[in-house]
């Protein structure tokens, strides 16, 4: 066994002896809204957003994008259990802003393993095998935080399956300070209507 498989799997026995009454939550989040945010490490949405079992949907992907997927969670959180306001939360400091595009591509064209970065950039530790698959994705990285959450707020309110009625909040979250920064033009995109 892993060192990190035996340490989640003690952590789970431990959660399991204090679940409580936990098991009788409802399935519709009790607060009725959403989070869109990264996967990064660093964010705790139950902590940044003073959240506990059952309060509300997290729907995390790298950088917090809205991607299809994100955007199919939020219509099933809306349509089938209820919530009615959205936020978009990116942070300061994401990995998302350290490449682009073509730089993901090239990096899974000749190899599958992990690569490091330097200040000369990107680099490979191995040689393949890789993959062109890479080419077909969109990685959805960032240039600009607050023009990121726009463009995210945006794409949400005008996506034909969400309704407009639904307020979608734009922040930045900042890694140094844990405050929520708003965005207000992507706020404003976002006002219900």
């Amino acid at each position: 066994m892993s060192k990190i498989l035996n340490e989640v799997l003690s952590a789970n026995r431990e959660y399991v002896n204090n679940f409580g009454d936990k098991g009788d939550l409802p399935m519709p989040p009790g607060r009725h809204f959403a989070i869109l945010t990264c996967m990064d490490a660093r964010l705790d949405p139950a902590k940044y957003a003073g959240l506990s079992e059952g309060d509300a949907h997290v729907i995390r992907n790298a950088g917090g994008r809205a991607s299809d997927d994100a955007i199919r969670s939020l219509v099933i959180s809306y349509k089938l259990l209820g919530t009615r306001e959205w936020f978009v939360i990116h942070h300061s400091d994401c990995g998302m802003e350290t490449f682009n595009d073509e730089i993901m591509r090239d990096l899974l064209s000749s190899s599958l393993k992990t690569a490091s970065i330097d200040e000369n950039g990107w680099h490979d530790c191995c040689e393949g095998p890789g993959s062109c698959e890479g080419k077909y994705i969109d990685w959805l990285t960032i240039k600009n935080q607050e023009q990121s959450v726009l463009e995210d707020v945006t794409r949400i309110k005008n996506h034909p399956l969400v309704p407009s009625n639904i307020p979608v909040y734009g922040y930045i979250y900042d890694v140094k300070s844990g405050r929520l920064v708003e965005v207000p033009a992507a706020t404003e995109a976002g006002k219900a209507r």
